[in-house]
């Protein structure tokens, strides 16, 4: 589970192996063998011995913004692996392992956009059903273009129209979701931050949450995440990390969908500013991380295996980690 610190003036200690955390007049106690993250939003202490249990117990501290992107976050300084691994990484640009692993990446995305709106498209009955066959239809179409990539090309002479297939489907499929959610919470397309509208705000700072844990996996399985292959270098720019999340996106698509169907979502849940933004708060957070924890436990059927929503990520990282151990320089 991730244990989330979201109440302002919050403390989190260590009493043997649980945490504790005081808040008001009121205490709690978690173990820590039940925890895999510890999420902090807000204005909280920690007590070092806390910060030793985490570390004792692969557990990494985040620091999240506003947002839920990761502002920084406390991690034990052992690398998750040897070091060919993160050596390897630096030719996959190059190689056709690269464009391999960048390809499956993004049909992963598009599959899992496909079956979101096939799910979708189950209950209904009305226009909005073709408006999401149409999404999905237009989908296929650039799954077929991602396929039809040459393996002889290198990464950098397609990225351009990787990234045009990949922008055209996202555009039908959130065009088909604007159009499909509940008439209240209707919206044109995706928009960032500010998000100028309540469902893309709730979605922005979920995917700030799969950005953590996606570095998270990276570590453990030894992959660097500062070296990416779709993703360009940059100073301090994780780029592993952003070209990965691409394929979790559609499991927080579903989840925060799911919240607005189920009219879970209160304007009181939503800050907005002068300019029309919308920001996530407090009560908002946590009506989102409590459905994205029940999810986390759920089983489903993944490259052939039954395997929890919450172990999926961490499953692929080893896997890329294993194929890249295995490519010959």
């Amino acid at each position: 589970m991730q244990l989330v610190i979201n109440t302002p003036g919050t403390y989190v200690c260590k009493r043997g192996d649980c945490f504790q955390i005081k808040r008001d007049n009121e205490k709690q106690e978690i173990s820590a063998k039940k925890v895999e993250q510890l999420l902090i939003t807000t204005r909280a202490a920690l007590s070092t011995d806390a910060i030793e249990l985490a570390i004792e117990n692969n557990i990494d501290i985040v620091f999240l913004k506003s947002t839920g992107r990761p502002l920084g976050r406390v991690w034990h300084s052992k690398l998750g692996s040897i070091s060919t691994i993160r050596r390897k990484q630096l030719f996959l640009q190059e190689n056709k392992l690269g464009l391999e692993l960048v390809k499956e990446w993004i049909l992963q995305k598009l599959n899992n956009q496909m079956e979101h709106l096939n799910k979708l498209s189950m209950n209904r009955r009305d226009d909005r059903r073709e408006i999401i066959k149409e999404g999905i239809e237009r989908i296929k179409e650039q799954v077929k273009n991602v396929e039809r990539i040459s393996k002889e090309k290198s990464i950098d002479q397609i990225r351009d129209s990787l990234q045009g297939y990949e922008g055209s489907a996202s555009r039908a499929y959130f065009h088909a979701l604007g159009e499909t959610i509940i008439e209240k919470y209707k919206f044109h397309g995706r928009s960032r931050n500010p998000a100028q509208d309540p469902f893309n705000c709730m979605l922005n700072y979920g995917y700030g949450i799969l950005y953590s844990s996606v570095e998270k996996a990276c570590i453990i399985a030894g992959l660097d995440p500062y070296i990416g292959i779709m993703h360009t270098d940059n100073y301090n720019k994780k780029s592993l990390v952003f070209d990965l999340v691409e394929m979790y996106r559609g499991y927080m698509d579903e989840i925060v969908f799911k919240i607005f169907a189920k009219k879970k979502v209160k304007k009181e849940h939503f800050d907005q500013i002068e300019e029309g933004g919308y920001y996530l708060n407090q009560e908002g957070k946590k009506l989102l991380i409590a459905d994205y924890n029940k999810e986390l436990e759920r089983k489903i059927r993944y490259k052939g295996r039954n395997i929890a929503l919450q172990n999926i990520i961490q499953y692929d990282c080893h896997n890329i980690a294993n194929r890249i151990l295995k490519e010959a320089l």
